[in-house]
């Protein structure tokens, strides 16, 4: 029997852009972090009009909590104290929900996205790790290691992860290669990704801030390789190789109207993706088309 986008775990959208788009914010400096300092409530605001649009699963605002982003303005004294916010204000939106919304806790890149040449050591990295998941335990109900760029970065936090809080669940999502079939970020395989963090038991398997058609392809494998639930959550930019949060080469706009973004869901749907969002760019208005309240046959 088919699935349909009834069957499927929705997840929320892009925070970061999000915050921009309304002004919130620029793209440069400390990026998602800023809000937390100036603008808390308009977090939480993005977190309500996602679970209102019907994301079942919210993420913290912690992608850029990170000492490596807070150290450029002195503030890398306040790591903690901020994911601890990131933590409080989607804990909060979850629960004054009027259905069922799970937190995940964000446990992102150290030092840069998409940069698997810039991934820190492992001893660092774990302990960092560590570090945020001990701020999130106690407010999050899955954690959720996104836009990992390359095998050994995924399975930093990963380890952190199991090491630190191991009954919860653990999602573990790759940032692909641009030019679909071409793997991760690093160029390593996806059976390279897959086996480099099989001794952490991930709970679920996903792609995020890709392209949509690398993930299609993707997830065709992905589907042939594991009997975990596997997911996505595309972007709306293209991301060059070198590029940084604060340097000179810049993302270009992807093209994707929202009934193509429901598309590519029903085709995911179809391929076995069980849990399907959005990234940079994915508005409340793209999650509202893939809710439940807008079920449609994932054969497409």
């Amino acid at each position: 029997m088919a699935l349909t986008i009834r069957d499927i775990t929705v997840l929320d959208g892009g925070m970061g852009s999000e915050l921009i788009a309304r002004e919130v914010l620029s793209s440069e400096g400390l990026w998602s972090a800023r809000a937390l300092l100036e603008a808390p409530e308009a977090v939480s605001q993005i977190h309500h009009d996602f679970i209102r649009a019907g994301a079942g699963v919210i993420t913290t605002n912690s992608y850029s909590t990170i000492p490596s982003y807070l150290e450029k303005e002195g503030l890398s004294h306040r790591f903690e104290e901020l994911t601890a916010l990131a933590a409080n204000l989607a804990r909060a939106a979850a629960d004054q929900a009027e259905t069922d919304v799970l937190v995940a806790g964000c446990l992102p890149p150290l030092n840069e996205s998409y940069r698997f040449d810039l991934v820190p050591e492992d001893a660092y990295s774990r302990g960092i790790y560590g570090r945020m998941i001990e701020v999130l335990s106690s407010k999050v109900d899955l954690y959720l290691c996104e836009t990992m760029s390359c095998a050994r970065e995924a399975a930093n936090a990963a380890a952190a992860a199991r090491d630190r809080d191991g009954d919860k669940p653990l999602w573990v999502s790759w940032t692909l290669h641009e030019t679909p079939g071409q793997g991760l970020r690093s160029g390593e395989t996806l059976e390279q990704a897959l086996d480099a963090v099989t001794p952490y038991s991930p709970d679920a398997y996903l792609f995020n801030c890709t392209d949509p058609e690398a993930i299609t392809g993707a997830i065709a494998t992905l589907s042939t390789l594991t009997e975990k639930p596997i997911g996505a959550y595309p972007n709306l930019f293209h991301v060059p190789p070198g590029w940084t949060l604060d340097n000179d080469v810049q993302t270009t706009p992807r093209e994707m109207s929202v009934a193509e973004f429901k598309a590519y869901a029903s085709r995911w749907c179809a391929l076995g993706a069980q849990i399907i969002g959005g990234c940079c760019g994915i508005s409340p208005k793209f999650i509202s088309a893939i809710s439940p309240a807008a079920s449609t046959d994932c054969t497409g």
